[in-house]
């Protein structure tokens, strides 16, 4: 009852968003400048606003000739005015606290959240929400699960004194609407407090087998999710020993079943959906998962970045729809500075994501490369590509983290490889090479094959083709991996991630992975 109570409140508060995108979706280019025109209103006043003449914008055009393409190297010194506890310098709205973001390398990225960023950023929740729980209102009569990452250390705080980092996902909902959140979540937040990984691990799968009436799962990484129910049959004789009899008894009874699909189907015979990333590198550890789940809708998550809510999946649509209401939205075309508006963009084309926001990110390059594959009415439907500007380049071979996932799909589909973990990086030891650390139990002539079909094709790129022609790299290899996976998840907590946040990339650029991922595995 609570669980109902609670889930069709926040349907209540979420519905009349949907219909506004309802209408938005008719008149994208007057929804989208009103958007831009009204951030630049507010913040006109600020250092970065006088700066730029905001006060004298007045259409889309002028803001385009007025700010600059950026990036956050370009906001840096911004931001750090801002972090050190200057007011009104990217926003005349009051900073919260700063979310830190990273990519496949390089040091932290402190992002300000302002309360103007998060109602953004709601906006393209509650619309998700409201036609996910329409169309399946089985939803709210259970509890859902939503990710929670531990906690890596004491949470720190900026120099001007903002906290670094949310709670947990439900904080991106705010208001009285997280507190509806929390009321159905089926692992309680304190779970986060469980340092150690193994028992956060254990918990959170704790409370989860509780939860028999489960209906949704949403978390980030598909591979955060496997990782968890993959320990069932080494815990679950611990875990029924810490449930009430009579569930303890159903939990006994479903892991005596034939297959892992199956167990999962008796544990939790009311989960409905799940949600996480489906799109690029996360398209085979997504495939892993639903093999699990047979019975649950995978639904992919649309393109959600720490600085921006750029897309959202809407249940009907193979892809995941612009979220033209929350921030204004520019797209370059590969190769071209100059950019196209969300109301311009054409089926199949490939576009670097540009975003200003109410955080204080002007024309800001996300980094992130998205495709149209259609549209919904008026809006256009993406699915993430890859990421722009994600290039290995240690002996001039330009290796872009697109062509690489890309390759990685295709090679694995035609062999009929699905590895629970495949990433491709470079080893410097001579002779120099890159290597394809992969783990699957398949027999070593189809990973060596495999390999040997990645190493031709990324050979289409005309630089990495002149450095094996020259010698400077010798032919790609393939790793096997154990458990690659969750060494690569404890590798990026080390390195300040939080657990469910992190994405394997299908390109990382740093060198060292065979000494994290064990030597004496046989290569081939």
């Amino acid at each position: 009852m609570i669980c109902t109570l609670a889930n069709s409140l926040f349907l209540a508060g979420c519905a009349p968003e949907l219909a506004r995108f309802r209408r938005a979706v008719r008149h994208v280019e007057e929804e989208q400048q009103a958007l831009l025109l009204a951030t630049i209103r507010t913040n006109a006043g600020t250092e970065f606003g006088k700066a730029h003449g905001f006060p004298s914008i007045h259409s889309v055009a002028e803001y385009q000739k007025r700010v600059p393409l950026g990036d956050f190297d370009s906001h840096r010194p911004w931001i750090g005015r801002a972090a050190s506890g200057a007011p009104n310098i990217l926003t005349r709205d009051a900073i919260r606290l700063f979310e830190p973001t990273s990519g496949s390398s390089g040091a932290t990225k402190l992002i300000p959240y302002t309360a103007s960023l998060q109602r953004e950023f709601q906006r393209g929740i509650r619309a998700w929400i409201a036609d996910l729980f329409a169309h399946f209102p089985g939803l709210l009569q259970g509890p859902a699960y939503w990710s929670v990452s531990p906690v890596s250390g004491a949470r720190q705080k900026t120099p001007g004194g903002f906290p670094i980092g949310f709670d947990d996902d439900a904080s991106y909902v705010g208001g009285w609407q997280r507190r509806l959140v929390k009321a159905a979540m089926a692992v309680p937040d304190s779970v986060r407090f469980t340092s150690d990984l193994d028992a956060f691990r254990y918990a959170t799968l704790l409370f989860l087998v509780r939860a028999r009436g489960l209906r949704l799962i949403s978390v980030w990484n598909p591979t955060y999710l496997s990782l968890l129910v993959d320990r069932l049959p080494e815990w679950g004789d611990r875990i029924c020993r810490d449930l009430d009899p009579r569930r303890a008894g159903e939990v006994r009874a479903a892991l005596r079943a034939d297959s892992p699909p199956e167990i999962h189907a008796r544990i939790w015979p009311k989960l409905t959906v799940i949600s996480c990333w489906k799109d690029g590198n996360a398209a085979s550890p997504a495939a892993r998962l639903a093999a699990l789940f047979p019975q649950v809708r995978m639904q992919g998550k649309g393109l959600i970045a720490t600085e921006a809510f750029v897309s959202f999946p809407l249940v009907g649509c193979d892809c995941a729809a612009l979220a033209i209401r929350s921030h204004f939205l520019e797209f370059l075309p590969a190769g071209s500075d100059r950019p196209l508006l969300a109301h311009q963009l054409d089926c199949g084309g490939q576009y670097a994501v540009v975003v200003t926001t109410e955080g204080g990110l002007y024309r800001y390059r996300l980094g992130d490369r998205i495709q149209v594959t259609g549209h919904f009415r008026g809006c256009p439907l993406i699915r993430f590509v890859g990421r722009q500007g994600s290039v290995s380049d240690w002996f001039g071979e330009k290796l872009d983290d697109a062509h690489v996932s890309r390759v990685l799909q295709e090679v694995f589909a035609e062999l009929r490889l699905a590895p629970s973990f495949a990433m491709i990086a470079c080893d410097t030891d001579a002779p120099p090479h890159y290597v394809l650390y992969i783990d699957s139990p398949e027999p070593e002539e189809l990973l060596a094959r495999a390999a040997r079909s990645i190493d031709g094709r990324l050979c289409e790129n005309f630089h990495y083709n002149y450095a094996r022609e020259l010698g400077q790299l010798a032919g790609l290899r393939a790793f096997r991996v154990r458990d690659g996976a969750d060494i690569y998840l404890k590798a990026a907590i080390r390195n300040g991630q939080k657990a469910g946040d992190v994405k394997v990339p299908a390109l990382d650029r740093r060198d060292g992975w065979s000494k994290i991922f064990g030597e004496g595995l046989p290569r081939t």
